[in-house]
C-alpha cells in the first residue's frame, strides 16, 4: 500500500454484541466485510477467536475515527470502559468530536 493510499484509508472503531450479551471491541477500514469475517458463515476463520461459537451476532455500534494510530487509542479506551459505560456508548448518537468528549469524562 502506497503512502497516499494508507494516509486516505478511513478506519472506524465497532462494537459487535454476542448472543450472550457481551461485547466486542474492533477497528476495521472495512467494517461490513470485518462484521462478515466474524460471523465466519463461509467457514474461513478469518474473524477474531473471542467471537467464535457466539453468533449470532449483531453489529451494534460503529463510528469513523481517522488513521489507524487514533483507531487503535479510542480502541484501547473503549475497552478499558465498563459494561455500563459502553451500553452508553451504544446509545449515542454523536460524531467523532462529540465522542471523543464523552470518553474523557469517563476516565
Amino acid at each position: 500500500m502506497s503512502e497516499n493510499t494508507e494516509a486516505a484509508t478511513l478506519w472506524w472503531l465497532y462494537l459487535v454484541r454476542t448472543a450472550d450479551g457481551s461485547l466486542y471491541t474492533g477497528i476495521s477500514t472495512d467494517v461490513q466485510r470485518r462484521f462478515a469475517e466474524h460471523e465466519n458463515k463461509d467457514k474461513k476463520n478469518k474473524g477474531a477467536k473471542a467471537l467464535r461459537g457466539k453468533a449470532p451476532l449483531r453489529l451494534v455500534f460503529q463510528i469513523v475515527v481517522g488513521n489507524k494510530s487514533d483507531a487503535l487509542k479510542l480502541e484501547y479506551k473503549v475497552k478499558q470502559l465498563s459494561r455500563a459505560q459502553k451500553e452508553e456508548l451504544i446509545g449515542l448518537d454523536a460524531e467523532l468530536m462529540e465522542f471523543e468528549t464523552w470518553l474523557q469524562t469517563k476516565r
